[in-house]
């Protein structure tokens, strides 16, 4: 089923282009810690007044915003928060097996927001406060390794097929105590002599449904393999499975064959147990259990390939309209209505066809409890498909708006700074060239650090002359460093391998263009997704 993470209410940013900043940094709009006048005490030698302020940006860390001194003429500085954004992702569901494809996020992020106009950097002019050629470059500075984001969880671990993790969900352990007592009074008809040893039957065939379940989702899960599409993992849970796929199917072509191989292999189950069936006495244990797996492969392929999103079958279609009209945005749309009409059909269809004796039972026989039970399965899996539906639409115009989302533009003017620049010095240079962040940088001009906005609103006014830069910067990993000509989800992958609150942008000539926050990227993504498509 189609999942999609929310993401919290951006905060107001300051709206000032940095090219009017010509006063002192200051704390962003909704900062409850201003930043105190930077100011000289006697008897403390000041800082080096001849350190070059090139342009650097701090990036956004996948795992959460961070607050970004702005430039204001009060000679403060303070973050402007913003919450942390959530990955994109688009499951494609169904009940039974669904493959899910991820939106582009930090794991699992709605996403970064986007910065307001005035948060875009701008270069001060080079050479003004030092001499000419003097302009920091981005070299290997020390640092730690980059650190992996940790593996999503989602339930039980139960292994690493093909190298993506299966999770069952504890939503399952309820649905299988569900199919044990429905299927159990089925044999109870069927097989009176089991007794009570008619439960364990039925929760083996719980766990061998489930199984096929599994299968089904492994299908979807080689297929994006097979097309070097990243699988995050895979989830068994209420009405089925998710394989949460990060990425999109790069042709038409591709999503068809992604959406169909689940509800095939499904077909394959059921034939095979089929098969297996004929040489079965009827009446016994083994046939009553082949059967049953038999019709339950059959019944998920079939509500799968319905021609509606979040099913495999509404992907299916998503695929072909594509093809049509060129267009993915267009197919989405084209399938995720046909699955809300569909999700309206299930909801009223359902209950009427169990009344009419459709489904196998006499009419008159299909009242009291049993009318009030499928009246609620209708409801739940015509909830599950409106959302679903809803929630695909939603991803396209995520993925729609991704590459609005560019690290050059989002990027602050910053300037670098030595280690033993007391934090009033730096922030007096930071508001004459109306940068909005700091570079640490070692004699040679090389940056080593990034000062992190958070622990400057920390530092009291009075101690601002006495607290050094290198005190309060967070040193550089390699993986901090990311391009200026890095956009859309390229840069959210970027953000997201290496955690952090802050990022140096560099040109690809390796001089220092600017610092990226992880606040900038979450109010530019929630900007972008609040403007309609």
């Amino acid at each position: 089923m189609d999942v999609s993470g929310g993401s919290g209410q951006p905060r107001s940013g300051n709206d000032e282009t940095a090219e009017h900043h010509a006063g002192p940094v200051a704390p962003a709009a909704g900062s409850a810690h201003p930043e105190p006048t930077a100011s000289r005490t006697s008897g403390e030698p000041p800082a080096d007044e001849n350190a070059q302020d090139g342009p650097a940006h701090p990036s956004p860390a996948a795992g959460g915003p961070a607050r970004q001194p702005e430039p204001r003429g009060d000679d403060t500085a303070g973050p402007s928060p913003a919450p942390e954004g959530e990955r994109p992702a688009h499951p494609s569901p169904g009940v039974g097996g669904a493959s899910r494809q991820p939106e582009p996020r930090g794991d699992g992020t709605a996403g970064p927001s986007p910065a307001p106009d005035g948060d875009r950097p701008t270069h001060p002019a080079p050479g003004t406060d030092g001499p000419p050629g003097d302009r920091a470059r981005a070299g290997n500075g020390p640092g730690r390794p980059p650190q992996r984001p940790p593996e999503p969880g989602g339930g039980l671990l139960m292994g690493r097929p093909f190298g993506v993790p299966v999770y069952v969900a504890p939503s399952w352990f309820l649905v299988a105590a569900l199919i044990t007592w429905v299927f159990g009074g089925q044999l109870d008809r069927v097989l009176p002599e089991l007794g009570a040893a008619r439960y364990l039957v039925s929760l083996f065939f719980a766990v061998a449904f489930y199984a096929s379940v599994l299968v089904h989702e492994l299908a979807h899960t080689v297929a994006a393999l097979r097309f070097k599409l990243p699988v995050r993992r895979i989830q068994l849970q209420f009405f089925g499975g998710v394989s949460e796929i990060e990425k999109e199917a790069e042709t038409p072509g591709r999503e068809f064959v992604l959406a169909f191989v689940g509800p095939l292999l499904s077909l394959v189950l059921a034939a095979v147990f089929y098969v297996a069936l004929l040489p079965v006495e009827p009446g016994s244990v083994p046939g009553v259990l082949l059967a049953g797996l038999m019709i339950s492969n059959l019944i998920v392929a079939v509500f799968n390939l319905l021609p509606g999103l979040p099913l495999d079958g509404g992907r299916m279609l998503r695929a072909v309209v594509w093809k049509i009209t060129g267009k993915p945005m267009s197919g989405t749309i084209a399938a995720a209505w046909v699955g809300r009409a569909l999700a309206v059909s299930v909801l009223i269809g359902l209950p009427l066809l169990t009344q009419s004796g459709a489904l196998g039972s006499a009419a008159e026989d299909s009242i009291g409890m049993d009318t009030v039970m499928d009246a609620l399965l209708a409801a739940i899996l015509a909830a599950i498909i409106w959302t679903g539906a809803g929630n695909s639409l939603r991803m396209a115009r995520l993925r729609e708006h991704l590459p609005e989302l560019r690290a050059r533009t989002l990027t602050r003017r910053a300037v670098p700074v030595p280690a033993d620049t007391p934090l009033s010095e730096a922030l007096r240079r930071a508001n004459a060239s109306g940068a909005r962040a700091l570079v640490v940088v070692d004699g040679e001009g090389t940056p080593v650090s990034l000062v992190r906005e958070a622990a400057i609103v920390g530092v009291p006014e009075h101690r601002r002359p006495w607290v050094p830069v290198s005190g309060l910067a967070q040193d550089l990993t390699e993986g901090m460093r990311v391009s200026a000509e890095l956009s859309g989800e390229e840069l959210l992958d970027a953000l997201r391998a290496t955690p952090a609150t802050e990022y140096l942008v560099v040109e690809e000539t390796g001089e220092i263009y600017g610092v990226l926050s992880a606040a900038d990227v979450e109010r530019a993504f929630v900007k972008a997704m609040a403007r309609p498509s």
